[in-house]
């Protein structure tokens, strides 16, 4: 026991400190705000009060288990050498719901795989496989991605065979996700802008098509314009969340207090918890989450500056797209609870009841640790900064 002090020591030491109790605020924020908003439903759902809380709490143990080993085991410079394996596991994994018996289907979306007690998310999994892939791609081919239309166009061919298999689902907010999370890494790879723009143009005329593709997003859209002309069909959801941000006012009704996760907000605990947050804490509590995730974000941009200085650029590109990943989630939830966007299923970092989302979420944070430890091992005079 005693050997193993100075190795403990040194691994602390190590730690982005900064980031990691930010990581764990808003971790704890999001099992407080798990319970509030979940008691009443899974009583009348389930018989017991405080089952979604339970789950949630040990998707999160086995997430901070998983993270733990990935800090401590996990080499960065290994994972880069493993990256083409990633691209194969994302395809799997999106194919896996599609095998009869083994995939789920909820409310006409088959995005779950059901593994005994546990049901999984393929497509969390697989946005950290893919950018295991991309970041390698673009430390691999970092000069010609300046120069050549080939190399630049490759990760979009990618892009496009993991969207056509999250299209089938459908999960069209995953496709964003992905695109989003793929136009910013290749825009920090410092690719031409015309060339960027060009692609960016043309992806996002394709993400308009498919949104008017199918009659339930187009219903969607039409309810985002105008939620209160059909307050009680295709604008419900969204009235229903923007009625929890107007009983919020400045400081809320109190914590456990909200009357809209009464069964008035569909999936107040998913992907409409930051709704019910706003309505218990008001204006005030809901600056300091958007405060906590900004520095959170920021913190993991910086490290990934701070990486490429250093010519870590596997290391740095990985990071930049958990940024990137979190970044565009957090984004497009809160976005959509508070009506900027038309309502999609993603759920909100940390704070959103879903296992695979939670635990994925965790292990990403550990990779950013360990790309932040590696950085200072390299450089321990600087502690990493330049």
């Amino acid at each position: 026991m005693h050997a193993d002090w100075p190795l403990m020591k040194q691994a602390w030491t190590r730690l982005d400190q900064p980031l990691f109790w930010s990581a764990l605020l808003l971790v704890l924020v999001g099992v407080v705000m798990v319970a509030s908003a979940s008691v009443q439903i899974a009583e009348t759902r389930m018989g017991e009060p405080f089952f979604y809380v339970w789950r949630h709490l040990s998707y999160l143990a086995l997430g901070l288990i998983t993270a733990s080993l990935v800090y401590w085991t996990v080499s960065l410079e290994w994972l880069e050498r493993m990256r083409f394996l990633a691209l194969p596991a994302a395809i799997v994994l999106l194919a896996l719901v599609f095998i009869p018996g083994l995939g789920r289907e909820v409310k006409g979306a088959l995005r779950w795989i059901s593994l005994g007690g546990l049901t999984v998310q393929p497509s969390e999994i697989a946005k950290l496989c893919f950018v295991v892939y991309l970041a390698g791609y673009i430390s691999s081919h970092h000069a010609m991605l300046r120069q050549n239309w080939q190399a630049f166009l490759m990760p979009f061919s990618v892009l496009m065979l993991l969207a056509l298999l999250l299209m089938m689902e459908p999960d069209f907010g995953a496709v964003v996700v992905f695109g989003v999370t793929t136009l910013g890494m290749l825009f920090l790879a410092g690719v031409p802008t015309r060339r960027f723009l060009l692609v960016a143009l043309v992806l996002s005329g394709v993400a308009a098509l498919l949104a008017f593709a199918q009659p339930y997003r187009v219903a969607r859209l039409m309810s985002f314009t105008d939620p209160w002309a059909d307050p009680f069909g295709a604008g419900y959801q969204l009235t229903q969340s923007l009625i929890a941000f107007g009983r919020g006012e400045w400081f809320g009704v109190g914590l456990g207090n909200s009357v809209q996760k009464l069964f008035y907000l569909p999936e107040a605990h998913t992907d409409f918890v930051y709704a019910v947050l706003a309505e218990e804490l008001g204006l005030f509590g809901n600056l300091l989450l958007l405060a906590g995730f900004m520095f959170f974000c920021a913190r993991i941009f910086l490290l990934g500056g701070r990486l490429e200085r250093h010519r870590m650029l596997f290391h740095a590109f990985l990071v930049h797209g958990i940024g990137l990943l979190f970044t565009a989630q957090v984004v497009i939830n809160l976005s959509v609870n508070m009506g900027l966007l038309p309502t999609k299923g993603l759920t909100l970092p940390f704070l959103s009841y879903g296992g695979t989302s939670l635990l994925v979420s965790v292990v990403m944070v550990a990779l950013v640790l360990r790309a932040a430890a590696e950085l200072r091992a390299r450089n321990p005079e600087k502690g990493g900064r330049s």
